[in-house]
């Protein structure tokens, strides 16, 4: 399947703008990230879509760099344990796709190998055992991040956040036991200009033409 650099040319539109340059960003400044901003980036996730209109999200807010940091070497420690369990092919895809490091880097040895060092971290939840909360959370995560760039920040979404319920320190989140965490959105103002990688472009099918 044939891959391209898609940019709209001219941009002239300023969300098409926004959606072109947002960029999932590994890299951050040590400077904090004023809570209004947080709360006017957490709005725009309110204003995505969800299924029957639940908004099914909820949004717990984490700024604690020393707890940002603990958590994200818990979740490494309780994940690859259960990589190991289902064994080493798939302990090299996981880690390959999830943590974005080059193969056979080890990342043990970096101080936030989750997390990425970003001065703000929101894990979104949503209600166990509800089959529509992943697609809304997702939906969410993408307005809270095009918002977020369009107000100086950089983000990037965690997968790897999902684990947190398994570690020691997940007490500390106060999520209800109803409760699971779907996604994590770091946040902060980006220390890297990550390059736009190509995209698939011979993907569309008009049915019926």
């Amino acid at each position: 399947m044939k891959n391209e650099i898609i940019s709209p040319a001219p941009v002239t539109n300023k969300t098409l703008q926004i959606i072109y340059e947002r960029r999932a960003v590994r890299k951050y400044k040590k400077v904090s990230v004023d809570k209004g901003l947080i709360e006017r980036i957490i709005d725009a996730g309110r204003m995505a879509p969800s299924a029957i209109n639940q908004q099914v999200w909820e949004f717990y807010v984490l700024t604690d760099r020393e707890l940002i940091t603990a958590l994200g070497k818990e979740i490494v420690a309780v994940s690859m344990k259960g990589f190991v369990k289902s064994g080493i092919r798939n302990i090299v895809r996981t880690a390959s796709h999830l943590i974005h490091f080059p193969h056979g880097f080890n990342f043990h040895s970096l101080e936030d190998p989750v997390f990425h060092g970003a001065p703000a971290v929101i894990f979104i939840t949503g209600p166990k055992d509800n089959e529509w909360a992943h697609l809304d959370i997702g939906m969410c995560a993408q307005n809270m991040m095009l918002a977020a760039k369009s107000l100086g920040l950089d983000t990037c979404p965690i997968g790897f956040a999902k684990y947190v319920g398994e570690t020691k320190l997940y007490p500390k989140l106060n999520v209800p036991v109803t409760e699971e965490v779907v996604l994590a959105v770091i946040l902060g103002y980006g220390d890297e200009h990550p390059v736009l990688h190509e995209r698939k472009t011979q993907n569309i099918f008009f049915i019926n033409q």
